[in-house]
């Protein structure tokens, strides 16, 4: 697998970005993620996105970290939040989204980020499983759903 560093609004990760957004609607039928996210967010040092391609260049998972400091949300200062983490369906179970992860996480470390944080939610058992299996643990709820049932959120020290 080939990691690379994209812009938010490439080609590619436009492509992925559609992709999980539909599965976020078949999942809680609301028509995708509502939260505002621009390529700017992702720019470093603030941020980061990545695609992974496959042996045939082919785009198969994405993910990015976005800095957040202290806001009405619920953030604190030094927070790297954790968006847009998804493979697609035939690459799943391969271990991708597990090293997507851990090069997003030594990313805002060295960026001086604090700690991870994401917002999942409880009709995704699987991302639930990969983050408390590398060392997530709950948090109070912060961001766009923080006040949602489904929501559930997670953090990890840096």
């Amino acid at each position: 697998m080939d990691i690379r560093q994209v812009s938010f609004d490439h080609p590619d990760a436009r492509k992925l970005n559609d992709l999980v957004q539909a599965e976020y609607d078949v999942r809680y039928g609301d028509g995708g993620d509502a939260t505002e996210l621009a390529a700017a967010d992702f720019e470093p040092p603030n941020g980061l996105y990545l695609l992974a391609h496959d042996e045939n260049d082919v785009p198969v998972a994405s993910g990015g970290w976005r800095a957040q400091d202290a806001n009405g949300e619920g953030n604190r200062d030094g927070d790297a939040e954790l968006k847009r983490m998804f493979v697609v369906e035939e690459m799943r179970g391969r271990g991708l989204a597990r090293r997507m992860l851990a090069a997003l996480e030594e990313d805002a470390r060295a960026a001086g980020r604090l700690r991870m944080v994401l917002e999942t939610g409880t009709k995704q058992p699987e991302a639930v499983a990969l983050y408390l299996s590398s060392g997530y643990e709950p948090c109070e709820k912060f961001g766009y759903y923080r006040f949602h049932a489904d929501s559930l959120c997670y953090a990890k020290q840096l």
